[in-house]
């Protein structure tokens, strides 16, 4: 098999589009991936620096408020606090809204796949008050401009970022013997939390030849990582666990307490470990083309990955021109999120129409029946992120909810909804089946026809 445009798109990207043409080849999708990036600029998200100002204005104010008590002006500040938690829980919807926007009308769809696919790779989120809306900062700022680079920058990035030490349990995590501990022992202690998953998870994966040794030394070399509101990322040398750490039969620091310049050579280290390169290839291999990739097309990427170093264009290249990544049969299904983002393309539904939305209507028209689909948006059940497999989303309520929201929400949002028999050609394209085309043809109502081609099982298949 070779290149075929409308199965790029709907594979590689966001859909088919009645605006957007797909790509004309490789070539173009990579020109996609290196042009400017023209979605963040239109449908901006917060930058992770400004939601650190955020953060550091609320936790003045929680402490001006604690240190008031019950007084007119505590009660003042209170109030302003939770104000505060308001306006970050209606930015995350609205964050939400410019990532599905994005995909309507982006002509690099598989920008915003790749973008994705990195934040549940490093799945992370905020756990208490603002911090649990950061997610998507998380992602503009620390892995979007990332996805073109290499995997060693962006698993320093990604490790290091205060959204990953909140969430991985890493912001007060004290050497054994640090100068903290040994101060407070009974407040003090060392947390294995993200050392672990960095070995399991980021790098080498689950059975890879590393052991619990190498776990407990890269927590250790990780001691002192964690941040704060005002500067966000910083290293405090006094939480830090003297003397050298050997992980991987490699040792950093020395005699004096390791540095974050020692954690990074030794991230560095283990993005660059042979083991990495067949682990992420697998990985891409599943999520972009099948639950059951070809053995020649993860060995083709492994053996990119390993000739660059994990750069990662090439690999992206690689994928994209083996002739294993464009057989039809054994199509992944699509995620919920990506169901909705690719039917809100297909309908090209204009960015008003979601980030207009009052709070409660989004939740009704996208959050709420994403959740029924089984994602609960950007809280993952743990850190190894979303399901990869079909079958975790082929469910009956998943199903149910799929045809609900594709009879209903189409009309709701959009004043004028398309005649079916074309709107079946724009959202399966060309190769649509003959039995969604007599449905669409026969449907009562546009809002029948709609839905049936949106809930068809050809629709669900990427």
């Amino acid at each position: 098999m070779s290149f075929d445009a409308v199965l790029a798109e709907k594979r590689f990207g966001c859909g088919l589009s009645p605006r957007i043409a797909p790509p004309a080849d490789v070539a173009a999708m990579m020109a996609g991936l290196r042009a400017p990036d023209v979605m963040s600029e239109r449908f901006p998200i917060e930058p992770f620096p400004a939601f650190l100002s955020r953060m550091a204005e609320y936790r003045q104010l929680a402490k001006r408020a604690r240190k008031q008590g019950e007084t007119q002006e505590g009660t003042g500040l209170k109030k302003q606090t939770r104000l505060m938690q308001r306006e970050a829980r209606e930015a995350w919807l609205h964050w939400m809204a410019a990532h599905i926007s994005r995909r309507v009308h982006t002509e690099s769809g598989f920008r915003e796949r790749l973008e994705f696919f990195w934040a549940d790779h490093f799945t992370a989120t905020g756990k208490n008050a603002l911090m649990r809306r950061s997610s998507s900062p998380y992602m503009q700022s620390a892995l979007r401009p990332r996805i073109m680079g290499r995997f060693e920058d962006l698993l320093v990035e990604a490790v290091t970022h205060p959204v990953m030490v909140d969430y991985l349990d890493q912001t007060r995590s004290t050497g054994p013997g640090s100068p903290a501990t040994l101060k407070r022992p009974d407040k003090r202690g060392m947390n294995e939390n993200l050392a672990r998953e960095v070995l399991e998870l980021h790098t080498l994966g689950v059975g890879a030849p590393y052991t619990q040794t190498d776990v407990r030394e890269l927590a250790e070399l990780m001691t002192g990582l964690t941040f704060d509101p005002q500067n966000g990322r910083k290293f405090v040398k006094g939480w830090a666990e003297p003397g050298a750490e050997t992980v991987l039969g490699k040792t950093y620091g020395g005699t004096k307490n390791a540095t974050f310049r020692d954690l990074e050579a030794a991230l560095r280290d283990i993005a660059n470990h042979p083991s990495v390169a067949g682990h992420l290839a697998w990985k891409l291999a599943m999520h972009f083309v099948s639950d059951t990739p070809d053995p020649a097309l993860v060995a083709e990427l492994e053996g990119v990955w390993t000739e660059t170093s994990g750069d990662l264009p090439s690999v992206y290249e690689a994928l994209l021109r083996h002739p294993a990544a464009w057989r039809p049969e054994g199509a992944n299904v699509k995620q919920p999120f990506d169901f909705i983002s690719s039917a809100c393309r297909a309908l090209d539904v204009p960015h008003a129409a979601l980030a207009d939305l009052s709070e409660r209507d989004f939740r009704l028209r996208i959050q709420r029946p994403l959740m029924l689909m089984g994602h609960v948006w950007q809280k993952p059940d743990g850190p190894d992120g979303l399901p990869e497999e079909d079958d975790a989303w082929i469910k009956p309520q998943g199903i149910a909810a799929r045809l609900q929201w594709a009879v209903t929400m189409p009309q709701i949002m959009l004043d004028d909804l398309p005649d079916p028999r074309d709107f079946v050609e724009v959202a399966l394209g060309p190769d649509a089946p003959e039995a969604v085309r007599f449905a669409a043809s026969a449907a009562e109502s546009r809002a029948d026809g709609i839905g049936l081609v949106l809930a068809s099982p050809a629709f669900q298949r990427m």
